[in-house]
């Protein structure tokens, strides 16, 4: 019933306010030039970041880092993924152009991530209002053209209840150039140390302000050359340059299984005969002389290619209303190369026909093995977005104060094709190996009906080169999978005064907000129904509403008293509505206190959510061969140990001597388990609910009178993350239903009288936990002017107390902060150290990124390789030792020089020395990919130039 009501206020505050706005555009005298341009003045759109209410103070009761256009510059970075990855606090995003081994439509995107929280915990805002979100919840930052960027505000602070869902990290809120006047041309290029990487930038940017109109337009391109993982040692190694012997696997040389005494042999390389098995020697497993290193066919960081258009207008229609609108529409192709498929009898279940004739052992389905690295596995992706925004503001007084309102609309719409080749396609290839026969001299496929549509013979066992176009061709899969999300977004928001204290004026702000997500993926068919060797996976379609109101109210408490110069509470509601999984009430609770002028005393309590996404609640379902461990298992299970475990079992009707079976059908031999010989379900869940969180920060900002310029900021944070949504695997399954004796998740199999497992939902789950603490520390300080140019120093740090993270009910807790347990690990210490002078028409920046080391698996404990503490054991990978990896600095330096014509000259370096950080072996702080390098850090020596010109 209070939810409702509030709905109601602010639907009811609305109408009067249109009402009211309305009738004073038509009583409104008319007005002279300069009180109009006072007026178009105080029209302009405030943004503040983490609040409605636009009297509070630029030094809010909650954290928030602002990058300016200058800040933006000096970093000589052009994407906003790339720009953001440099704060302290921002974790390296759950997809990078460096994720080669990644899938899915999301991939080629830029993205953050916010606290290590992941990017889909991340609510990323354009002038304060949502962008355009994948159906896996990604925002990819790309779309976004740094030429309009004015500045970039992040809230390193839980705010669901002022914008909704997904704002558990923080915010990223983008904030557009606006009311400018003129033109500007910039031009870039960039160049790794190793000559790769390549980057081209160009954009224009126009606009026109006058008393009523102000219209900017933007048009921008970016081109980003790949980098190869054969460039360079550190990449050219799957384990880094200190172990080039390792990372090797299947070679194009055939490789083939003697049915008579089962020993592996290799086809002589540059043997083109594989029907004489005089040409193949034994294969030797420890050697490398037969195996084939894949990174030299695989690039290290995907290219691109970025086009964007954007328009945006603002019109003074009254004295005290204002319309605006935007348009934006950009294009991003890029593209990544994997090795060729690594085809082998055991991956698809082909083999070579015993009339081959190209068969070793004729009148035998011979086992085969054999890396296709004449065709790699090249993915190219086009996305393209539009997106519009459009809405009317006004200002009027009432009740003796200023009120605000404002009304808009918003559209995005994304496209993504990704079209695959160089994989098999498994019903032409097993043709291809099928039987042959002679015709006119040549061998062709045996039947006539195959030969009419197209079927080649394939010498799968010859080596490079010794294999014709027509086969490749033949045997080549062409996928095609398209993706498709659309938001639509309406809001409408009111606030103001209410009455006024001694202390101040009680403020507060409204709204409502209706949005519609919707979406569908389609992946090829021929995928998705096992038919070649691409990832297959299931078409995903859905759509839910979503209705939500809010409420925030400011409330100067005291005011210029000792020892309070001022005490202020702001609270916030947001009831949120959706379609599929019910409703939810998120409040955030802030206090601000200054003792003395000189420092304000912060801090918040804040209850977020996350929403499950399409992909999470409609995604199409998958199959899957586990290898996983029954609790039951009389033998290895906990049942063999556990009196309570067995009873669970035997209560559920599982035979007392029940031995879980491996695909051949033998009971397993040890605690590892075996595979199923069922597929189990994988996928969405439709059950799902959203995930919760509590965000608890404690800040501090100093700003001594007596050093004007200067500012200290201290914040904690306390972060604890709840029904975190998660894939769940059958081990953990069993675990769960019989060990832990949680109910519901002894309703995802069933069993056979038998006992054995017939099958099994390894669906989503709102699953496990995570809770974080650090600290955030700023201090910035302009000095006074000198006769030497005036200088600036910013030195921002966070340092991470605590990460763990649960995966379900009674799971160990898992340990990342500064350390590697569960091949994961977090920087105790991130920091960023800058100096930049600016003198008449030069200036210069330096600037220091700083990583402290982490614990990482030793490479080898025996004998002790990159092992600092051998005897150590790993809880979660076994005894594998600690190695301690050292800290990492990196270095940049910007020179800049402004001409008498308006157009600036910059020349900059990133990681002037050539800096590389540590490898590590088992921290995963990115995605898929090798080598383990982080990559947030300078894999080399970046150089740019770059020129712009005002008119």
């Amino acid at each position: 019933m209070k939810q409702k009501t509030m709905l109601a206020t602010a639907i009811a505050a609305a109408l009067m306010l249109h009402t009211w706005a309305v009738s004073a555009q038509d009583t409104a005298p008319a007005q002279s030039d300069q009180a109009d341009a006072t007026k178009a003045k105080s029209l302009e759109t405030v943004t503040v970041t983490g609040s409605h209410i636009r009297s509070v103070d630029v030094e809010t009761s909650q954290p928030v880092y602002t990058m300016d256009r200058q800040a933006i510059k000096a970093t000589g970075l052009t994407n906003v993924s790339d720009i953001l990855a440099r704060m302290p606090s921002v974790g390296t995003p759950d997809i990078t152009p460096q994720d080669t081994l990644a899938s899915g439509p999301d991939v080629g995107g830029t993205y953050v991530n916010l606290r290590y929280l992941g990017s889909q915990r991340t609510l990323v805002l354009v002038n304060g209002r949502r962008w355009s979100t994948s159906l896996s919840g990604m925002t990819d930052l790309s779309t976004i053209p740094v030429s309009m960027i004015e500045r970039i505000d992040v809230l390193k602070d839980g705010a669901s209840s002022v914008y909704g869902a997904d704002a558990i990290g923080g915010v990223v809120n983008i904030i557009t150039r606006d009311h400018y006047d003129g033109g500007e041309a910039n031009v870039y290029f960039g160049e790794n140390g190793g000559g790769d990487g390549q980057q081209k930038n160009a954009d224009f940017t126009w606009g026109h302000t006058t008393l009523k109109n102000a219209f900017i337009v933007s048009a921008a391109y970016q081109e980003l050359s790949p980098v190869w993982d054969n460039r360079r040692d550190l990449t050219r190694y799957a384990d880094g340059p200190r172990h080039p012997d390792d990372g090797w696997g299947l070679g194009p040389w055939g490789r083939v299984l003697d049915p008579d005494n089962g020993n592996t042999y290799v086809i002589n390389h540059g043997a083109t005969d594989t029907a004489n098995f005089a040409n193949y020697h034994p294969y030797d497993s420890s050697s490398l002389a037969d195996k084939y290193r894949t990174s030299k066919d695989m690039t290290f960081r995907a290219g691109s290619k970025l086009k964007n258009l954007y328009v945006q207008d603002r019109y003074k229609l009254t004295d005290n209303i204002s319309l605006h609108g935007s348009a934006t529409y950009s294009t991003r192709d890029s593209s990544n190369q994997l090795a060729g498929y690594p085809f082998s009898t055991d991956a698809t279940g082909l083999t070579i026909d015993p009339d081959n004739a190209y068969n070793p052992f004729p009148g035998n389905a011979t086992t085969f093995w054999r890396r296709t690295v004449e065709m790699p596995r090249i993915t190219r992706s086009n996305s393209r977005l539009a997106h519009i925004d459009v809405g009317a503001e006004g200002y009027f007084t009432f009740l003796d104060h200023d009120w605000n309102w404002d009304t808009g609309y918003t559209f995005s719409q994304t496209h993504i094709r990704q079209i695959t080749t160089g994989n098999i396609y498994l019903p032409n290839a097993e043709k291809a190996l099928g039987p042959t026969t002679i015709l006119n001299g040549q061998v062709v496929c045996a039947d006539a009906a195959d030969r009419a549509a197209g079927c080649v013979p394939w010498n799968i066992l010859a080596g490079p080169g010794a294999t014709p176009q027509s086969v490749w061709n033949y045997v080549n899969s062409v996928s095609t999978a398209r993706q498709f999300a659309q938001t639509d977004d309406f809001t409408a928001n009111v606030g103001g005064g209410l009455f006024d204290l001694p202390a101040g004026t009680v403020n507060i702000a409204g709204g409502i907000e209706h949005r519609r997500e919707k979406g569908s993926y389609h992946p090829d068919p021929n995928d998705s129904a096992g038919l070649t060797t691409n990832l297959a996976s299931a078409p995903t379609n859905g759509r839910y509403d979503v209705n939500e109101a809010y409420l925030e109210l400011d409330v100067p408490v005291l005011r210029d008293l000792p020892g309070v110069q001022e005490f202020g509470i702001n609270i916030a509601s947001r009831y949120s509505h959706y379609s599929d999984f019910g409703s939810t009430v998120n409040n955030k609770y802030s206090v601000r206190w200054r003792p003395i002028n000189d420092l304000l005393v912060r801090a918040t309590y804040a209850e977020g959510f996350r929403a499950p996404t399409i992909d999470d609640l409609y995604g199409g379902t998958g199959q899957s061969f586990e290898t996983f461990l029954d609790p039951c298992d009389s033998a290895f299970g906990a049942a063999a140990t556990n009196a309570t475990v067995a009873a669970r079992c035997a209560a559920a009707g599982v035979p007392t001597n029940y031995r879980q079976k491996d695909q051949a059908g033998n009971p397993i031999t040890s605690n590892a388990g075996g595979q199923s010989p069922t597929a189990f379900l994988s996928g969405s869940n439709p059950q799902l609910k959203p995930e919760t969180s509590v965000t608890r920060t404690f800040g501090l900002v100093y700003s001594p009178h007596y050093v004007e310029g200067l500012d200290f900021t201290l914040d904690y944070y306390d972060i604890r993350l709840t029904n975190a949504i998660a894939a769940v695997d059958a081990s953990d399954i069993l675990n769960f239903c019989y060990v832990q004796n949680v109910s519901d998740f002894c309703n995802r199999f069933t069993r056979n009288g038998a006992g054995v497992i017939t099958s099994l939902n390894e669906s989503l789950a709102n699953l496990g936990s995570i809770d974080t603490q650090g600290y955030d520390v700023g201090i910035h300080y302009r000095l006074p002017e000198t006769p030497f140019g005036t200088f600036r120093v910013a030195s921002d740090s966070t340092y991470l107390v605590k990460y763990d993270t649960t995966s379900g009910p009674g799971q160990v807790t898992n340990t990342l902060a500064g350390f590697m347990d569960n091949e994961e690990g977090l920087y105790r210490v991130r920091s960023n150290l800058q100096l930049d002078w600016d003198y008449k028409q030069f200036g210069a920046s330096w600037t220091i990124r700083y990583y402290s080391g982490l614990k990482d698996s030793c490479w080898s404990v025996s004998p002790a390789v990159e092992c600092s503490n051998p005897s150590y054991t790993n809880p979660w990978i076994g005894s594998f030792g600690i190695a301690q990896k050292g800290s990492v600095a990196f270095n940049d330096l910007q020179l800049r020089y402004t001409a008498p014509w308006k157009g600036t000259f910059t020349f900059g370096v990133n990681n002037i020395f050539n800096k590389q950080g540590p490898l590590y072996y088992n921290v995963t702080l990115a995605g898929a990919g090798s080598p383990p390098y982080n990559p947030a850090f300078d894999y080399d020596r970046y150089f740019y130039v770059s020129y712009n010109q005002k008119f």
